[in-house]
């Protein structure tokens, strides 16, 4: 009983060292896009991991066999982590930067974006695999990753709470209204990208051959490209 308890806790911090790594890749990502890019395409991040029982009662479910190695190779969500973006573009973008992550690997992409669900559900979903490195193995351990704007986000958070209110039997009234809600979701998407990509555009036309600086204290001031370009070859000059 012992050996059976020392086992499963293994399992389970396992998948919680997994999502930890996962989640430091992301943070990276979103820090460093706060920080040089002045523009991040991560909005929100956030995790969660099965409990014992819930993955017991999914193996149960699913009719899977009742052991650890039968658990982790069928059930590949039991840590998950769901990053909210903008705009559309963002998902895709982030996407790729983790799947050009030399240790993380794609075992599963499904587009909800480009095929959305029948009741409107739309998200870019991943099955990744990570190394854990642990004391005495190094174990490739699954994480779901689940990528949407805020806009699917906020249907989503909504559709789960009608879904569970109504025990899983939704009105068609209801499915159908969650239908177009689904598809005002989308437009607004499109529409607040196209937004976007307009803004960028003025901001680079307003901006000329000029490049933003700023010391402490002060704001941000323009510096002209001639005089940036001549700095820089002047400090690779040799002494």
């Amino acid at each position: 009983m012992q050996e059976l308890k020392l086992e499963l806790t293994r399992f389970m911090m396992s998948y919680k060292f997994a999502s930890d790594e996962m989640l430091t890749k992301i943070n990276i990502l979103k820090e460093e896009f706060s920080s040089i890019h002045d523009y991040s395409p991560i909005e929100h991040v956030s995790s969660r991991l099965k409990s014992p029982e819930g993955i017991l009662k999914k193996a149960i479910r699913k009719g899977y066999p009742l052991e650890l190695d039968g658990i982790r190779d069928n059930i590949q969500d039991i840590a998950g982590i769901r990053i909210t973006c903008s705009f559309i573009s963002d998902t895709y973008r982030i996407r790729d930067l983790l799947a050009g992550q030399r240790d993380v690997t794609v075992l599963l992409e499904k587009d909800y974006i480009q095929e959305p669900k029948a009741n409107g559900y739309q998200s870019l979903h991943l099955i990744v695999a990570i190394p854990v490195f642990m004391s005495d193995r190094v174990q490739p351990v699954t994480v779901e990753i689940q990528i949407r704007t805020i806009a699917m986000d906020f249907w989503a958070s909504l559709e789960h709470k009608i879904f569970y209110k109504y025990n899983g039997t939704v009105p068609d009234t209801l499915v159908e209204d969650l239908r177009q809600a689904a598809d005002a979701a989308n437009r607004l998407d499109v529409k607040m990208e196209l937004l976007h990509d307009q803004v960028v555009a003025l901001e680079s036309v307003d901006a000329g051959d000029a490049d933003l600086f700023s010391f402490d204290g002060l704001p941000p001031f323009p510096l002209p490209k001639g005089l940036l370009d001549s700095f820089m070859r002047g400090r690779t000059q040799p002494e």
